[in-house]
């Protein structure tokens, strides 16, 4: 079943984006998208980031590694974080966008924002994707804004807010069923505001218990009803750490295993720390289910 799922949605026609200035992120194999966090207070310390340098060393590695996408946020959303301002997420984010945008012009680049205005603004300065944690909850101008804007944006499934999603995680029916709801009345607004292009994320660890999460990574495969690309966003986090009694620093190897899970049920893109990793992941799990891409 695991071998059907990978190959059955290799070559889905809604695979491609449409990015900035008519480039298209393909879709139809697997890709890794790089996490660039810019918050003080990630949930996995290896991922801080120093300074400028720093950061585009960090950036121009991940891209050499194969990364397809690079990733930035400047508001941390791990459970329980610290609410900021726009204007301090702003200031985080934006100067970094702009820089590696200015060292590396053909990259794909990701803003990780629930913020209209600071997509807006992102977009502005040459950010080809909006990723938006809350799903268009947190803020009732973005589905409008990225319609407007016309780029893609990454849909992704969570209750409550980073500060209290932690006590969101009693779902009254299945998890799977309220998850493919949810997406489906999103994807009507999305639709109806302008926005064409759709990766989902459903949200692993985001109002889930590790239980939970490792039942929706096996029941993945159901969400390909929807027909477009899921984003799996796995990397180093509790549902991977917590069953092994680690912690984030000591977590890579299962989060190797977990991402294959997510490229053998369909996952079309995985965001990472490490992207090395991940993209020897992509392309041992391609030669083995899909002999034709070597």
């Amino acid at each position: 079943m695991l071998q059907t799922a990978a190959k059955d949605t290799c070559f889905s026609p809604r695979q491609t984006l449409r990015c900035r200035d008519g480039r298209v992120l393909d879709l139809r194999r697997a890709q890794v998208m790089g996490i660039l966090n810019l918050t003080p207070d990630s949930f996995y310390a290896g991922n801080r980031i120093a300074s400028t340098d720093d950061l585009l060393r960090r950036a121009e590695a991940m891209l050499q590694a194969g990364a397809a996408i690079l990733d930035l946020g400047g508001y941390s959303t791990r459970p329980g974080a610290e609410d900021i301002s726009a204007e301090e997420e702003k200031a985080r984010v934006l100067p970094a966008l702009e820089a590696v945008r200015g060292a590396f012009p053909e990259a794909f680049l990701s803003v990780d924002t629930f913020r209209a205005s600071v997509a807006a603004e992102a977009i502005a300065i040459g950010t080809d994707i909006i990723n938006d944690v809350s799903g268009g909850t947190l803020d009732a101008d973005m589905f409008a804004t990225a319609g407007r804007l016309g780029v893609p944006y990454v849909l992704m499934h969570m209750r409550g807010t980073p500060q209290n999603m932690a006590q969101q995680t009693h779902y009254e029916g299945d998890l799977v069923t309220e998850l493919v709801r949810y997406f489906r009345d999103k994807l009507a607004a999305l639709y109806a505001s302008g926005v064409t292009d759709v990766i989902l994320d459903p949200g692993f660890g985001f109002a889930k218990t590790p239980v939970q999460s490792h039942e929706l990574l096996r029941r993945l495969p159901e969400l390909a009803l929807l027909g477009l690309p899921v984003l799996a966003g796995l990397s180093r986090k509790s549902l991977v750490y917590k069953p092994l009694g680690l912690t984030p620093e000591t977590a890579l190897t299962g989060t190797i295993a977990v991402n294959t899970i997510a490229l053998l049920n369909g996952a079309r893109l995985l965001r990472v720390h490490d992207v090395a990793e991940a993209v020897h992941t992509v392309r041992l799990v391609q030669q083995t289910f899909i002999p034709s891409s070597s």
